[in-house]
């Protein structure tokens, strides 16, 4: 299990960090080799997964800029390396950062594994000369267990969030009509649902309004199944153009589509559904060649005329509106009323 990491410099003072932002595995790793320069009492710990002179600007010259670009300049190993005094190691001795700026005299490399792939190092630097105990590479061999641990938990976080981004999409998709792209039915009730719930909470009104297309058994009968339903996408089409973004639209029935606005009075679904009747009776269709008028009944209620209802009392009286608006006859509506 492989994760991107980035170049980590060690955090101290001089390293270079600044007011960089680090994520939250870059400060994991940063209080490790806090730790190290502690423990083994070196000038600095640097965990590195290659180009850690990135972290400073082009040309720069601090102390921990120069740390950096030594470490740049040695490949990560398959083993502990442990150089007591670099300027005696055939390997270092002309190493321009030993035999000049910073003068670095001792350095150990451990290598760091993902899936027994050298992945990168935790490099020990001193300015003197000194010996390395065996205690000493047991330490080392842990705290690179320690990393090792930071980039399997990493993994392990982004395999996470890809799932739960999957489930999150799979769930939206269950809740999505595959033909017009609006909730299904489940998801608009569910949307209905929790409107209620809120708008009263806030002592808001809310409306909901049912649109079905004119004469859809006949147009189907005609023309085919393709046909009446391109020419039910278009009044999809043309109904979402009338709402506000955050008011719901979803599929209700074969030809039916329930609108759910919240915060909206009577007043205000009586203005929306109207646009919706002459938005869609402004488009006629063409079928074969042949001009087709196409219109809509809608049927509608608020809440701040039915101030106690349920969701399911609420789609009731939205059904029974939209009956009556269609026994009054192609593109009618009707309000639900107490009367």
């Amino acid at each position: 299990m492989k994760t991107p990491v980035s170049n980590t410099i060690a955090g101290q003072p001089n390293s270079g960090m600044g007011n960089f932002a680090i994520s939250a595995q870059e400060d994991r790793i940063l209080r490790i080799e806090r730790i190290a320069i502690r423990l083994f009492g070196v000038a600095n710990c640097i965990v590195s997964f290659g180009n850690v002179s990135a972290r400073f600007g082009k040309g720069e010259r601090s102390m921990a800029a120069l740390e950096a670009a030594f470490c740049d300049s040695l490949a990560f190993p398959h083993a502990p390396v442990i150089v007591n005094d670099a300027r005696t190691d055939p390997k270092t001795a002309a190493n321009p950062w030993v035999v000049g700026p910073p003068y670095i005299r001792f350095y150990s490399v451990q290598p760091i594994f993902d899936n027994k792939e050298v992945v990168g190092a935790i490099f020990l630097i001193d300015y003197v000369a000194r010996q390395y105990q065996e205690e000493d590479t047991f330490l080392l061999n842990d705290l690179a267990g320690l990393v090792e641990q930071e980039l399997h938990f990493d993994a392990l976080q982004m395999t996470h969030d890809d799932l739960v981004k999957q489930n999150r999409s799979l769930r939206r998709d269950s809740m999505i009509d595959p033909m017009f792209g609006t909730w299904n039915r489940t998801a608009i009730i569910r949307s209905l649902e929790i409107e209620v719930l809120r708008c009263k909470s806030a002592d808001k009104p809310m409306s909901i309004a049912m649109v079905g297309l004119d004469n859809y058994a006949a147009l189907k009968e005609q023309h085919g199944l393709h046909a009446s339903e391109t020419v039910l996408m278009k009044m999809v089409s043309r109904v979402r153009s009338c709402i506000r973004p955050f008011d719901a639209l979803g599929r209700y029935g074969s030809e039916e589509f329930l609108i759910v606005l919240p915060g909206a009075s009577h007043v205000v679904i009586k203005a929306v559904t109207e646009r919706i009747r002459s938005t869609v009776l402004a488009h006629s269709e063409t079928i074969n060649d042949k001009p087709i008028d196409i219109t809509v009944c809608i049927g509608s209620v608020s809440t701040d005329v039915f101030v106690d209802a349920n969701p399911e009392e609420l789609m009731n009286q939205v059904e029974q509106a939209l009956y009556k608006a269609r026994k009054a006859g192609k593109n009618s509506f009707v309000h639900a009323s107490l009367a």
